[in-house]
């Protein structure tokens, strides 16, 4: 049985703390789902670390939709979250329709969507039609056009108005909210005032749980990792090694050997063998 918003806010009362990954198809999400992660979002950070864009603005819902899909028949237990990319809730009707083809196409369980006060109509009103939504405050990487890539409310009308976005997400009804490269002391002060869990990636140890993408906790990145991350794990050597060592089994004639061949009755082989060189025959 899948986890669900109120499994999520029932974890925030009791003060258990609340891991979620990023997944974007079917063999992470369910490494993920068996590990015991009960939140997976695909988030529309696979422009970056999936299909090689510069930031997740070129994605397009028809490639969310792709990959929800592949994380919803991969998980069993998880709640899978899909986020809505940029521009595609731009008005409510619009949202509507985008998170329509989310839950009934994909077949995710919430959206995530970005802003504050300035979308919490949006929220409310897919709320009120009986869709779950994540928000995303802080740093929110659909708008790094135009706020650059750094932290967000460090001055303290930011700060004010990043405490505003938090309670106009939690009136509208949105189930938990994403805090981003926030101060740690500010994702605090926004948890506190919050009755719905805060979910932090770069916002400090004091938000009621905690999301990193899966490429950056497990060291898939060769050159890169980003200041909030964690690496649990450095894949990108261990798979780089292995493709290394089957590159010169190959090109040495080591691998396959029988152990990896199949075989077949050499009756059967020869008699194959022969039926063909008569049909040769018979076409000459």
């Amino acid at each position: 049985m899948r986890t669900t918003i109120l499994d999520v806010q029932k974890m925030k009362t009791r003060g258990e703390r609340i891991p979620m990954v990023t997944a974007y198809d079917y063999t992470s999400a369910q490494i993920a789902d068996r590990a015991g992660v009960p939140l997976l979002l695909v988030g529309d950070s696979l422009g970056m670390v999936v299909l090689g864009h510069a930031s997740t603005v070129p994605v397009t819902l028809d490639e969310m939709l792709h990959h929800i899909r592949a994380v919803v028949r991969g998980s069993e237990r998880a709640l899978v979250i899909g986020d809505l990319p940029f521009l595609t809730y731009t008005s409510t009707e619009q949202a509507i329709a985008s998170a329509r083809r989310v839950l009934q196409e994909a077949g995710a369980q919430a959206v995530k969507l970005e802003g504050g006060v300035a979308v919490a109509p949006i929220v409310a009103r897919l709320v009120e039609l009986g869709v779950p939504v994540m928000g995303h405050i802080g740093f929110t990487p659909q708008s790094v056009n135009q706020i650059g890539m750094r932290v967000q409310g460090k001055h303290a009308d930011q700060a004010a108005q990043l405490i505003m976005d938090a309670v106009a997400l939690e009136a509208a009804g949105a189930f938990a909210i994403v805090l981003e490269l926030v101060p740690a002391a500010l994702a605090q002060a926004i948890t506190s005032r919050l009755q719905i869990p805060t979910i932090g990636i770069g916002a400090g140890a004091n938000c009621d749980g905690q999301v990193q993408v899966w490429h950056d906790l497990l060291g898939l990145y060769t050159d890169f990792k980003p200041r909030h991350a964690k690496r649990y794990a450095e894949l990108a050597d261990t798979i780089g090694a292995a493709l290394a060592s089957y590159a010169a089994e190959v090109r040495a004639g080591s691998f396959p050997t029988t152990e990896h061949s199949s075989t077949m009755d050499e009756a059967a082989l020869r008699a194959a063998i022969e039926r063909v060189e008569r049909a040769a025959q018979d076409a000459a």
